[in-house]
């Protein structure tokens, strides 16, 4: 029996730090969304559908880990890091991140986008043009879905830079 060891990222402490891990997840997102658009192709109902969740169930969490910020990264923060985490995820509004992602998490996720995916299901029965259509709205709602997470982990990353509030005592 053989123990695999957790891979483990901190979270990215300085500007180039932030933008190498915000880069490489762009390009993961774009392989991966590809991939969804060439499977929107498929004029098969719902295989789509389940595809974009497969892809997202697994995108969503690897951006996380990226950054340092899955759930099992920011579990491993001492107390009080945790918390300056879970305060910048809070004001954030972030859905994802943080969290474990669950196929709940990503069907809300995708129901914000749902227009687009509606649409995308709608053309898709349009011989040829539509399918095209389908293929590309598919790659956009998912690389929508993906920066919003990225620019979200960004600003985590950067609030954290911050330094911490001093307090003036005696005004």
């Amino acid at each position: 029996m053989t123990v695999k060891s957790a891979a483990w990222q901190v979270v990215p402490a300085t500007p180039a730090q932030i933008e190498a891990a915000a880069r490489d997840c762009r390009k993961m997102v774009s392989r991966r969304a590809l991939l969804a658009a060439g499977v929107a192709v498929v004029p098969i109902p719902g295989v789509d559908w389940a595809t974009n969740v497969g892809v997202l169930l697994k995108v969503l969490p690897e951006i996380n880990r990226r950054f340092g910020l899955s759930a099992e990264q920011v579990e491993r923060l001492a107390p009080d890091r945790r918390l300056v985490v879970f305060k910048a995820i809070t004001a954030g509004g972030s859905l994802l991140v943080g969290r474990i992602v669950t196929r709940e998490l990503v069907m809300t996720v995708l129901r914000m986008v749902g227009v687009r995916l509606t649409a995308q299901q709608a053309v898709k029965y349009v011989p040829i043009a539509g399918q095209g259509l389908s293929a590309v709205l598919t790659y956009g709602a998912l690389r929508y879905v993906c920066e919003q997470h990225i620019k979200q982990c960004i600003a985590i990353c950067e609030q954290l830079r911050l330094p911490a509030p001093t307090e003036v005592l005696g005004q």
